[in-house]
Protein backbone atom coordinates (compact mmCIF):
# COMPACT_ATOMS: atom_id res chain seq x y z
CA UNK A 1 0.00 0.00 0.00
CA UNK A 2 0.69 3.57 -0.48
CA UNK A 3 0.90 7.16 0.84
CA UNK A 4 -1.33 8.91 -1.48
CA UNK A 5 -2.02 12.32 -1.93
CA UNK A 6 -5.39 13.18 -3.92
CA UNK A 7 -5.29 16.75 -5.60
CA UNK A 8 -8.69 18.01 -7.10
CA UNK A 9 -9.27 21.85 -8.15
CA UNK A 10 -12.32 21.79 -6.62
CA UNK A 11 -14.69 23.84 -9.06
CA UNK A 12 -17.15 21.60 -10.83
CA UNK A 13 -18.72 20.01 -8.18
CA UNK A 14 -19.15 23.92 -6.08
CA UNK A 15 -20.39 25.59 -9.44
CA UNK A 16 -22.34 22.60 -11.28
CA UNK A 17 -25.21 21.40 -10.07
CA UNK A 18 -24.64 17.63 -12.08
CA UNK A 19 -21.41 17.61 -10.96
CA UNK A 20 -22.06 18.28 -7.24
CA UNK A 21 -25.13 15.91 -7.34
CA UNK A 22 -22.39 12.96 -8.72
CA UNK A 23 -19.84 13.80 -6.51
CA UNK A 24 -21.31 16.14 -3.75
CA UNK A 25 -18.13 16.33 -1.73
CA UNK A 26 -15.96 16.72 -4.69
CA UNK A 27 -14.14 13.90 -6.87
CA UNK A 28 -11.14 14.00 -4.41
CA UNK A 29 -13.37 12.88 -1.85
CA UNK A 30 -14.77 10.03 -3.97
CA UNK A 31 -11.22 8.83 -5.00
CA UNK A 32 -9.99 9.37 -1.55
CA UNK A 33 -12.77 7.07 -0.32
CA UNK A 34 -11.96 4.76 -2.95
CA UNK A 35 -8.21 4.33 -2.50
CA UNK A 36 -8.91 4.41 1.64
CA UNK A 37 -10.97 1.06 0.91
CA UNK A 38 -7.96 -0.18 -0.80
CA UNK A 39 -5.93 0.14 2.32
CA UNK A 40 -3.78 3.47 1.28
CA UNK A 41 -3.16 6.17 3.76
CA UNK A 42 -5.01 8.71 1.68
CA UNK A 43 -4.80 12.80 2.10
CA UNK A 44 -6.39 15.03 -0.01
CA UNK A 45 -5.63 19.01 -1.32
CA UNK A 46 -7.22 21.06 -3.61
CA UNK A 47 -6.41 24.44 -5.04
CA UNK A 48 -7.92 27.10 -2.65
CA UNK A 49 -5.84 25.89 0.07
CA UNK A 50 -2.44 27.44 0.86
CA UNK A 51 -0.15 26.45 -1.47
CA UNK A 52 -2.83 24.43 -3.31
CA UNK A 53 -2.34 22.14 -0.81
CA UNK A 54 1.11 20.82 -1.63
CA UNK A 55 3.42 22.16 0.87
CA UNK A 56 7.22 20.78 1.17
CA UNK A 57 5.98 18.97 3.74
CA UNK A 58 2.68 17.39 2.01
CA UNK A 59 5.05 16.22 -1.03
CA UNK A 60 7.99 14.97 1.22
CA UNK A 61 5.52 12.48 2.74
CA UNK A 62 3.25 11.42 -0.62
CA UNK A 63 4.90 8.36 -2.22
CA UNK A 64 2.18 8.91 -5.03
CA UNK A 65 0.21 12.16 -6.12
CA UNK A 66 -3.40 11.49 -7.91
CA UNK A 67 -4.00 14.59 -10.08
CA UNK A 68 -7.41 15.73 -11.20
CA UNK A 69 -7.81 19.09 -12.77
CA UNK A 70 -10.40 20.86 -15.67
CA UNK A 71 -11.39 24.74 -15.14
CA UNK A 72 -8.02 26.27 -13.50
CA UNK A 73 -5.40 24.63 -14.97
CA UNK A 74 -3.65 28.14 -15.12
CA UNK A 75 -4.53 29.16 -11.22
CA UNK A 76 -1.78 26.64 -10.47
CA UNK A 77 1.06 28.70 -9.29
CA UNK A 78 4.44 27.61 -11.08
CA UNK A 79 6.35 26.97 -8.00
CA UNK A 80 4.31 24.74 -6.86
CA UNK A 81 4.54 22.98 -10.63
CA UNK A 82 8.39 22.73 -10.16
CA UNK A 83 8.11 21.28 -6.52
CA UNK A 84 6.05 18.49 -7.73
CA UNK A 85 7.99 18.23 -10.92
CA UNK A 86 10.86 17.91 -8.54
CA UNK A 87 9.69 15.31 -6.46
CA UNK A 88 8.59 13.16 -9.23
CA UNK A 89 12.28 13.21 -10.56
CA UNK A 90 13.29 11.96 -6.95
CA UNK A 91 10.51 9.02 -6.83
CA UNK A 92 7.18 9.65 -6.07
CA UNK A 93 4.39 8.53 -8.46
CA UNK A 94 2.26 10.37 -10.53
CA UNK A 95 -1.31 9.91 -11.71
CA UNK A 96 -2.72 12.36 -13.79
CA UNK A 97 -6.69 11.57 -14.20
CA UNK A 98 -8.95 12.43 -17.72
CA UNK A 99 -8.32 16.24 -18.35
CA UNK A 100 -5.36 16.42 -16.11
CA UNK A 101 -4.24 16.03 -20.04
CA UNK A 102 -3.32 19.72 -20.20
CA UNK A 103 -2.52 20.14 -16.43
CA UNK A 104 0.60 22.16 -15.55
CA UNK A 105 2.75 19.15 -13.90
CA UNK A 106 2.10 17.02 -16.77
CA UNK A 107 3.29 18.99 -19.22
CA UNK A 108 6.08 20.40 -17.45
CA UNK A 109 6.79 16.17 -16.96
CA UNK A 110 6.16 15.46 -20.86
CA UNK A 111 7.29 18.97 -22.15
CA UNK A 112 4.84 18.48 -24.69
CA UNK A 113 1.43 20.30 -24.89
CA UNK A 114 -1.04 17.52 -24.11
CA UNK A 115 -3.34 18.74 -26.60
CA UNK A 116 -5.85 16.18 -28.36
CA UNK A 117 -9.49 16.36 -29.73
CA UNK A 118 -12.86 16.14 -27.54
CA UNK A 119 -16.37 15.72 -28.04
CA UNK A 120 -18.86 15.23 -25.16
CA UNK A 121 -22.14 13.69 -26.21
CA UNK A 122 -22.25 11.10 -23.22
CA UNK A 123 -21.38 8.14 -25.74
CA UNK A 124 -20.01 4.95 -25.10
CA UNK A 125 -16.31 4.09 -24.44
CA UNK A 126 -14.53 0.96 -24.47
CA UNK A 127 -11.81 0.72 -22.76
CA UNK A 128 -9.50 -2.24 -24.30
CA UNK A 129 -6.32 -3.72 -22.36
CA UNK A 130 -3.85 -3.82 -24.98
CA UNK A 131 -1.31 -4.90 -22.58
CA UNK A 132 -2.99 -7.49 -20.32
CA UNK A 133 0.17 -8.70 -18.72
CA UNK A 134 0.89 -4.99 -16.94
CA UNK A 135 0.81 -4.57 -13.12
CA UNK A 136 -2.32 -1.95 -13.69
CA UNK A 137 -4.54 -4.08 -15.86
CA UNK A 138 -3.92 -6.90 -13.02
CA UNK A 139 -7.18 -8.59 -12.25
CA UNK A 140 -9.50 -7.41 -14.73
CA UNK A 141 -11.04 -8.90 -18.07
CA UNK A 142 -9.77 -7.47 -21.70
CA UNK A 143 -11.84 -4.60 -21.62
CA UNK A 144 -14.24 -1.95 -19.75
CA UNK A 145 -17.02 -0.18 -20.78
CA UNK A 146 -18.04 3.35 -20.04
CA UNK A 147 -21.87 3.64 -20.29
CA UNK A 148 -21.15 7.52 -21.20
CA UNK A 149 -17.97 9.23 -21.77
CA UNK A 150 -16.85 12.46 -22.69
CA UNK A 151 -15.15 11.44 -26.33
CA UNK A 152 -10.98 11.52 -26.47
CA UNK A 153 -9.68 11.88 -29.92
CA UNK A 154 -6.18 11.48 -31.55
CA UNK A 155 -3.52 12.70 -32.29
CA UNK A 156 -2.78 13.34 -28.58
CA UNK A 157 0.48 15.61 -27.88
CA UNK A 158 2.29 13.16 -25.70
CA UNK A 159 5.58 11.69 -25.79
CA UNK A 160 5.39 8.11 -27.08
CA UNK A 161 4.94 6.59 -23.97
CA UNK A 162 6.99 3.99 -22.25
CA UNK A 163 4.52 1.44 -22.32
CA UNK A 164 0.46 1.10 -23.68
CA UNK A 165 -1.50 -0.34 -21.13
CA UNK A 166 -5.44 0.86 -22.61
CA UNK A 167 -6.38 2.27 -25.76
CA UNK A 168 -9.89 3.36 -25.96
CA UNK A 169 -12.35 3.26 -28.83
CA UNK A 170 -15.85 5.39 -28.49
CA UNK A 171 -19.06 4.62 -30.09
CA UNK A 172 -18.54 7.58 -32.74
CA UNK A 173 -15.28 5.73 -33.95
CA UNK A 174 -12.36 7.42 -32.40
CA UNK A 175 -9.48 5.45 -30.74
CA UNK A 176 -7.34 7.14 -28.01
CA UNK A 177 -4.36 6.26 -25.93
CA UNK A 178 -6.01 6.12 -22.88
CA UNK A 179 -3.76 4.64 -20.59
CA UNK A 180 0.41 5.51 -21.10
CA UNK A 181 3.13 4.61 -18.41
CA UNK A 182 6.41 7.09 -18.47
CA UNK A 183 9.59 6.82 -15.88
CA UNK A 184 11.10 10.55 -15.41
CA UNK A 185 13.80 10.71 -12.94
CA UNK A 186 13.38 7.90 -10.46
CA UNK A 187 9.66 8.60 -10.65
CA UNK A 188 7.13 6.77 -12.31
CA UNK A 189 3.63 8.32 -13.86
CA UNK A 190 0.58 6.85 -15.57
CA UNK A 191 -2.04 9.01 -17.47
CA UNK A 192 -5.39 7.43 -17.17
CA UNK A 193 -8.34 9.43 -19.19
CA UNK A 194 -11.70 7.95 -18.27
CA UNK A 195 -13.29 10.18 -16.07
CA UNK A 196 -15.46 13.44 -15.62
CA UNK A 197 -17.53 15.73 -13.41
CA UNK A 198 -20.63 15.36 -14.92
CA UNK A 199 -20.54 10.97 -15.77
CA UNK A 200 -20.40 8.75 -13.02
CA UNK A 201 -17.02 7.88 -14.00
CA UNK A 202 -14.92 7.04 -10.61
CA UNK A 203 -18.19 4.92 -9.15
CA UNK A 204 -17.23 2.01 -11.10
CA UNK A 205 -15.43 -0.23 -9.87
CA UNK A 206 -13.45 -1.75 -12.76
CA UNK A 207 -12.05 2.35 -13.37
CA UNK A 208 -11.56 2.15 -9.32
CA UNK A 209 -9.58 -0.96 -9.70
CA UNK A 210 -7.36 0.61 -12.27
CA UNK A 211 -6.34 3.56 -10.43
CA UNK A 212 -5.42 1.48 -7.29
CA UNK A 213 -3.42 -0.41 -9.41
CA UNK A 214 -2.16 2.37 -10.98
CA UNK A 215 -1.03 3.69 -7.54
CA UNK A 216 0.73 0.37 -6.44
CA UNK A 217 2.77 0.36 -9.88
CA UNK A 218 3.46 4.17 -9.64
CA UNK A 219 4.87 3.97 -5.60
CA UNK A 220 8.13 4.53 -4.84
CA UNK A 221 10.81 1.91 -5.13
CA UNK A 222 14.25 1.76 -3.42
CA UNK A 223 16.37 3.57 -5.44
CA UNK A 224 18.52 7.07 -5.07
CA UNK A 225 17.20 9.84 -5.62
CA UNK A 226 17.99 11.69 -9.50
CA UNK A 227 20.86 14.19 -8.97
CA UNK A 228 19.01 18.07 -9.12
CA UNK A 229 22.55 19.72 -10.35
CA UNK A 230 25.32 18.53 -12.63
CA UNK A 231 28.29 17.11 -10.46
CA UNK A 232 32.24 17.59 -11.44
CA UNK A 233 33.71 14.34 -10.15
CA UNK A 234 37.65 15.61 -10.66
CA UNK A 235 38.94 11.68 -10.03
CA UNK A 236 38.71 8.96 -12.64
CA UNK A 237 37.72 5.32 -10.81
CA UNK A 238 40.49 4.26 -12.87
CA UNK A 239 44.24 5.55 -13.28
CA UNK A 240 44.88 6.60 -16.57
CA UNK A 241 47.65 8.37 -18.68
Amino acid sequence: MAKVTVWNEYRHERENESAKEIYPDGIHAKLADVLSDYGHDVQTATLDEPDHGLTEEVLDETEVLVWWGHLAHDEVEDEIVSRVKQRVLDGMGFVPLHSSHESKPFKALMGTSGTLRWRETGEKERLWFVEPGHPIADGLDEHVEVPEAEMYGEPFGVPEPDRLVFTSWFEGGEVFRSGCCYHRGTGKIFYFRPGHETFPVYHQSKIQQVIHNAVEWAKPVDTPPSRAETEFIGEPLEPFE
